[in-house]
């Protein structure tokens, strides 16, 4: 699987066409993920495309090392962290909640397909930050081990822990909801 390295040299060498390949193939993926992290359907979109604008204006940084996806979710979860540290605590009053409600839905319609998959996607909303993030990356997101454990800044081994410790916990959160496991 490429995951938008070729793409990336393509635009590199001047077919523009390239990067909308590459923001059609991991654009949700990447805003759920971030999403993940800011809780707020709107700056995880900001974020994801200040990421993929880092691309554009930045094309020395990546270096073709790891893959494209997972340099784009390194970058992700860098800013989205860093935009959680400089957000004050503001109160403030939502338009509607309906249509925030209604945006994230229509985001989570296109990662969950049926109705199981949106309530391991309520467990999975229950675990820790660590946990959630590690079956997102392995399971969603299709990366590897070491991939993942770049992006979230841990070793393999760690990784494997948590999602040793995210599996157990989903299983016992989807048996209190009623949820049949095989």
């Amino acid at each position: 699987m490429d995951t938008g390295a070729d793409s990336y040299r393509r635009f590199l060498d001047g077919e523009e066409s390239a990067f909308e390949d590459i923001m059609r193939e991991l654009f949700h993926g990447l805003v759920f993920f971030i999403n993940g992290f800011v809780h707020d359907v709107h700056a995880a979109e900001d974020i994801a495309i200040d990421t993929f604008s880092d691309l554009v204006v930045h094309r020395h940084r990546y270096n073709f090392k790891v893959s494209l996806k997972t340099y784009l979710y390194m970058v992700g979860r860098s800013r989205a962290l860093e935009h959680l540290r400089r957000r004050k605590v503001i109160a403030f009053t939502a338009l509607s909640e309906a249509e925030e409600l209604a945006e994230e839905a229509a985001l989570e319609e296109l990662v969950l397909a049926d109705e199981r998959k949106r309530r391991v996607n309520a467990a999975l909303a229950r675990l820790p930050e660590d946990m959630r993030g590690a079956v997102q990356l392995i399971y969603w997101e299709e990366m590897t081990y070491a991939e993942a454990a770049k992006v979230m800044g841990k070793n393999r081994k760690q990784v494997d822990n948590l999602l040793y410790r995210a599996k157990k916990e989903l299983c016992v959160l989807l048996r209190e909801e009623g949820e049949p496991l095989q």
